[in-house]
């Protein structure tokens, strides 16, 4: 099997950054790497994290369509997850209006009823139980709203694709953030790169001016879908 982390080289090269850039920020601990006999080894899976946690730091959208450049980046590393549009991968059986929920563990068990509806996530449980210990380490609520539920790494084995849910409560929910949220998605992928990939994709159309609006006035699933359709045309 090939090594799977990155060299500084190949990280320079997925990163958009030079060898010495990178070196500094190893050396800063600002990367999630190590050294191994005398040479720096940053593991996929930590990176992926690290750019997670960029992704949701990003303040507007020219941040997120760079690192949506970097994620879908064939370095980035074999993915399942192919896809034109968010749309692709929300089936109408996946987006509640109104979300029947009022706290945080009610909310996830009903996201994740969606997806076991689509038919394509065969154990609820498992997903349940990934997603509060993701929410538990820390809270996927934003101030603006919104949460992005979804586990702390890919489950692949309980899925037969990647899958985007969408949920809007009638009222906030208290989720752990400083302020209500109404607003959800559950992200369920079946990889590291995939998850990216959708992660940034989704964040970048969240915060295009009146999607949110728009989301929250939808009256019902087809009216919701066509709003993130619609806003993925207009992405620069």
């Amino acid at each position: 099997m090939p090594h799977r982390d990155f060299d500084v080289a190949s990280l320079a090269r997925y990163l958009h950054l030079t060898p010495q850039q990178v070196l500094r920020l190893a050396e800063r601990g600002k990367l999630p790497g190590r050294k191994v006999a005398g040479q720096w080894r940053f593991p996929r899976a930590e990176v992926h994290h690290w750019l997670e946690d960029r992704i949701g730091a990003a303040e507007d959208d020219a941040q997120l369509a760079q690192l949506e450049n970097v994620v879908c980046q064939p370095a980035a590393g074999p993915s399942e997850t192919s896809f034109t549009s968010l749309t692709e991968l929300m089936p109408l059986e996946a987006i509640a209006i109104p979300l029947k929920a009022k706290t945080r563990n009610s909310v996830v068990s009903a996201m994740v009823d969606l997806a076991v509806q689509t038919g394509w996530l065969w154990d609820k449980q498992t997903m349940v139980e990934a997603i509060l210990a993701r929410e538990a380490m820390y809270p996927t609520a934003l101030e603006n709203g919104v949460a992005l539920l979804h586990p702390r790494r890919p489950l692949g084995s309980i899925l037969s694709q990647p899958l985007v849910c969408l949920g809007i409560t009638s009222s906030g929910v208290p989720f752990g953030g400083n302020s209500l949220t109404d607003v959800f998605f559950l992200i369920c992928s079946v990889d590291d790169p995939g998850h990216l990939r959708i992660l940034t994709r989704l964040s970048r159309v969240i915060t295009l001016e009146g999607v949110l609006e728009s989301l929250r006035s939808a009256g019902d699933a087809p009216t919701a879908r066509s709003v993130i359709q619609q806003a993925e045309i207009v992405l620069p």
